[in-house]
């Protein structure tokens, strides 16, 4: 009985429908009750009659139809999560689900939040997803589950999980559950399962592809390589670290840049799986992510940089928001692209997709006291370096930190797959139907979002006007803050810089 009752529901869309066959059959009733009844017609009551009678029965024959549509709707929609009840309709859903199958197949590489952006948004357009990720403890020290149970540092492969799993949030807590009592106390539940999986498949590799079925997963996760490596930085003054959680404090130590960055083994070989990926990719996603612990290791593999220069799918980097302390201070945005072409060689990307939405002051300050900065956007510097730019408004606010918007970024390399399909005239192909169906619909609810985040802006604009009490602090109270705040950031600097003397000046008394 509950199960009936959930017909009629708002969002069901059925009780308009059977009200409209309630109204065909009391025509129908009324068109028969006055043919029966009448002793006498003349043709104006006899046409009259006939017409109430005919749009009764199209009413019902509509109905009946209308119904058995919105329920094969509702059946296909229990069933594809991916769909916007809102724009759902029989001939896209039935469509979709055959097509989703065969979409563009896509190559995300990178690690940590900026990767899981982009995966997040690609699922709602394709299957044909790999996500290529690293597998390096970085130097750091091992947790006590990856102790007890002696695995691989797969913290990149989880998260990858995460974010193309059907039920992100469930999916995290289980992949983030450690126990707390009992013999398993400490152990981690996806330590313990890729361990099981290991154990299993005799085989890494095989045993990530499996999670795909077992997690209902969009798409495969694949290591970059199977080799544990360590991410090593060698600075202008020659110092070299090789750990990764020293790098901003030795940098910030010694005042330096990075000169460049190696993986030791420097002649690992990449998972099988990887190479295969991208020679078959439509488009190859490059970051966002720490430019030099996510996105260049990666690159650094064996045969990786020269597969994806070889291959004939769209090479795109998407360009990082912010700045990250002790690895890509001050640097602008042709400064990230050339660090990319000077470790994996040119040619591996062709566009770079940077952002051009209005961020909140007051969020930008507080990257700002942490030692990040909005990446300049110097446009002239990086057509020299042979790269098209793709201009769209990725940046969102995700839990007060700025973030990349995960379906402005998935619409925006769908959009280049869409329009080289339609120059290759294939506007008919049953891909960009799919796929241009699903933008057209992405594009209304990212205007709604840019609205929402416009208002955001204002009102935070409004708050502060409100807040300034000469016209002199109104006009330049921005360039006040941003004084202030470097004249902090530099106070920061020189007393790192004095400890750092210190500390050296006692180890060579010593």
């Amino acid at each position: 009985m509950k199960g009936f009752f959930k017909w009629f529901k708002a969002n069901t869309k059925i009780k308009r429908w059977i009200l409209l066959t309630i109204i065909g059959v009391l025509l129908c009733c009324y068109g028969m009750a006055e043919v029966l009844t009448s002793r006498q017609m003349e043709f104006g009551n006899l046409a009259k009659i006939a017409g109430i009678f005919v749009i009764g029965f199209i009413c019902i024959i509509y109905s009946i139809v209308a119904i058995q549509k919105r329920t094969l709707e509702i059946l296909v929609e229990d069933t594809d999560k991916r769909m916007d009840d809102e724009r759902s309709n029989v001939k896209t859903l039935i469509f979709n689900k055959r097509i989703y199958n065969q979409g563009p197949k896509v190559v995300a590489i990178g690690g940590g939040a900026g990767l899981n952006s982009v995966l997040k948004g690609l699922k709602n357009y394709t299957d044909n997803i790999t996500a290529i990720v690293t597998v390096s403890d970085y130097g750091e020290q091992k947790t006590e589950s990856r102790k007890m149970l002696d695995t691989l540092p797969l913290d990149d492969v989880k998260e990858s999980i995460v974010a193309l799993s059907s039920n992100e949030e469930t999916m995290e807590k289980l992949m983030n559950f450690k126990f707390k009592s009992g013999r398993l106390s400490n152990l981690s539940f996806s330590d313990m399962y890729f361990l099981a999986m290991n154990t299993l498949y005799n085989d890494f590799t095989e045993s990530v592809k499996e999670s795909q079925n077992i997690f209902n997963m969009t798409g495969k996760v694949l290591p970059v390589t199977l080799e544990e490596i360590k991410i090593c930085a060698e600075l202008d003054d020659g110092t070299v670290i090789e750990s990764k959680d020293k790098i901003p404090e030795v940098i910030n130590d010694k005042t330096s840049k990075i000169n460049r960055i190696f993986i030791t083994p420097s002649n690992c070989k990449p998972d099988p799986g990887v190479i295969e990926a991208i020679m078959e990719a439509d488009a190859i996603v490059i970051g966002p992510g720490s430019l030099y612990t996510n996105v260049i290791p990666n690159l650094l593999v064996k045969g990786v940089a020269k597969a994806i220069k070889e291959s004939k799918a769209f090479k795109i980097y998407v360009s990082n928001l912010m700045t990250e302390p002790g690895q890509t201070d001050n640097y602008s945005l042709s400064e990230h692209i050339k660090a990319i072409n000077e470790h994996a060689g040119k040619g591996v990307i062709e566009y770079c997709m940077y952002d051009t939405g209005e961020i909140i002051p007051e969020y930008i300050r507080k990257y700002n006291m942490e030692g990040s900065e909005l990446v300049e956007q110097d446009i002239s510097k990086v057509k020299v370096e042979g790269v098209s730019l793709i201009q769209r408004k990725l940046s969102h606010i995700e839990n007060g930190k700025i973030r990349h918007n995960p379906d402005a970024i998935a619409a925006s390399i769908i959009q280049l797959i869409c329009d080289d399909l339609k120059f290759n005239n294939m506007e008919n192909n049953a891909q960009y139907m799919m796929l241009n169906n699903k933008l057209k619909d992405r594009k209304k609810s990212l205007k709604k979002q840019e609205k929402d985040n416009k208002k955001n802006v204002k009102e935070a604009k409004g708050k502060k006007e409100k807040l300034g009490k000469s016209k002199f602090f109104e006009k330049y109270s921005d360039r006040i803050e941003s004084i202030k705040e470097s004249d902090l950031k530099q106070a920061e600097r020189q007393k790192q810089m004095q400890k750092g003397k210190k500390t050296r000046s006692k180890s060579t008394k010593k």
